[in-house]
């Protein structure tokens, strides 16, 4: 059957926004495989390597907020745009970087680039596209680039990195960010709402989530009783604290509260953070496992998670289907219960594991339940949520995933080293202490995984989301009975 008009001229602003999710989600891998040239190179010191990558995770996720709030008082497009554009002035700056306190810079303005485009692109997917059948496509394929971005980071990571050296990794992101930015006109212009930022909250909100990323990173790299830690995640509590009381009074707030009044988008929040610590902390426990106990190279590693990428097409691509029929918390919740299974099964790891009859179907069902779990949650997130605050619902789903991503590294790689280093392993080769701590960590990954089904479960909508739709307003649609 042809495309109709509408769909052939909804096609250009589908590939921005998946390109622009794609892109931004690339970087939070493609530079890890980097790092041992960036090192040799530029003679980074040990304490301050980690930073070429937090720089980009800490401004990225600490700055959602402030980036989904102001698409929606100034336009998305606009703000989409400017986001993009800073993001590929700071791959160039990164590319061209002599030293280390340059290109960590460089990835700290990546991650503010990143932050005003990410929720934006995510909000545009509700107002360019009213009809539903594209609108779902739309977001099945954004919710596949969010994952996809990660395997495609590892592979062309591990490929520039061998070819070209550690820039073309920055530099790979100039043509694509051009090619986003030209296609953006396509993109409907919005010219924004009626209010203000309000800067109090700004600051409270940035505050206190600066302080909660940068305590995670803290907690990755030094343990839970790292004391500057402590003292950040304590900050970030009353920061955060503060925020809440002032928006429940504030005439034009940055998180406008009313977004957590129905249980079925509260919940999709809280279990988008759990669904994203179990698989991507799974993915970097295995990522490690690879290359520390099984000796692959990076490139190899990166096309191991072919069966992930692959999973993870099918999930995220049936799920719009089966949310037509089936509610939303059954999908959600069986997406979390297939990741939980998976993670258990790769717990299972040995020193000599077979990649064929073991990980990669492990891979597999890992991805195919994050893909059904993650477009679940997405939808009870951004649908039927008024124009003037899908930036900012947007912006929370954005957070509570990339919040997800950094617990996920720091829990299970601080359980995968406690493990490895207990005095039991005494006396047993490296790679069979790394596996008991890998193998540990991955237990914690299904139970957290397993948590994260029972919330959805308890909180998600109980009727289709095509039966939702009939209700017909937002009101009706938030108080569906579960």
């Amino acid at each position: 059957m042809a495309p109709t008009t509408g769909q052939r001229g909804g096609l250009i602003p589908l590939l921005v926004i998946a390109t622009t999710q794609l892109m931004l989600v690339l970087d939070d891998s493609i530079v890890n495989i980097a790092l041992p040239s960036i090192q040799r190179e530029l003679g980074v010191e040990a304490l301050h390597l980690p930073w070429v990558v937090n720089a980009y995770i800490l401004a990225f996720g600490a700055l959602l907020l402030l980036g989904g709030r102001i698409g929606d008082l100034w336009g998305r497009r606009r703000t989409v745009q400017l986001g993009v554009a800073v993001f590929v002035l700071a791959s160039l700056a990164g590319g061209l970087g002599q030293s280390t306190e340059m290109l960590i810079i460089a990835r700290a303005a990546q991650g503010l680039g990143a932050a005003m485009a990410a929720p934006n692109a995510l909000a545009l997917i509700s107002t360019t596209f009213p009809d539903r059948k594209m609108r779902d496509t739309a977001l099945s394929l954004y919710g596949a680039m969010s994952a996809l971005g990660i395997v495609v980071g590892l592979l062309l990571g591990g490929v520039l990195t061998d070819t070209s050296g550690w820039r073309s990794v920055f530099f790979i992101n100039i043509p694509i960010g051009l090619l986003v930015l030209l296609g953006s006109r396509a993109l409907p212009a919005t010219g924004g709402n009626q209010g203000q930022l309000g800067i109090l909250g700004a600051v409270l909100g940035t505050g206190g989530m600066v302080a909660l990323v940068y305590a995670i990173t803290r907690f990755g790299e030094a343990r839970f009783t790292d004391p500057v830690a402590l003292v950040l995640f304590g900050a970030s509590a009353v920061l955060l604290l503060v925020f809440t009381l002032t928006q429940a009074r504030s005439k034009t707030p940055l998180v406008p509260l009313s977004l957590f009044r129905g249980r079925n988008r509260a919940g999709a929040y809280a279990s988008m953070l759990l669904l994203a610590i179990g698989p991507m902390g799974t993915f970097y426990v295995i990522t490690l496992y690879l290359q520390q106990v099984q000796q692959y190279s990076p490139l190899q590693t990166g096309a191991a998670w072919l069966p992930f990428a692959a999973g993870l097409i099918l999930g995220a691509g049936g799920a719009p289907k089966l949310l037509l029929k089936i509610a939303p918390r059954l999908v959600a919740a069986t997406g979390a219960l297939l990741s939980a299974l998976a993670a258990l099964w790769l717990s299972a790891i040995t020193v000599d594991t077979s990649y064929w009859l073991h990980l990669a179907p492990a891979m597999f069902v890992l991805a195919l339940g994050f893909g059904l779990g993650v477009i679940a949650l997405t939808q009870a997130a951004v649908y039927h949520v008024d124009q003037d605050k899908a930036g900012i619902a947007s912006a929370l789903l954005n957070s509570a995933q990339q919040i997800g991503v950094a617990l996920g590294l720091a829990v299970l790689a601080a359980i995968a080293a406690t493990v490895s280093a207990t005095p039991g392993y005494a006396g047993t080769s490296t790679g069979a202490a790394l596996t008991a701590g890998y193998g540990s960590a991955l237990l914690v990954a299904a139970g957290i995984l397993i948590a994260a089904a029972v919330l959805a479960i308890s909180t998600l909508d109980g009727q289709p989301t095509a039966e939702v739709q009939k209700l017909g307003t937002k009101a009706e649609a938030d108080e569906v009975t579960t």
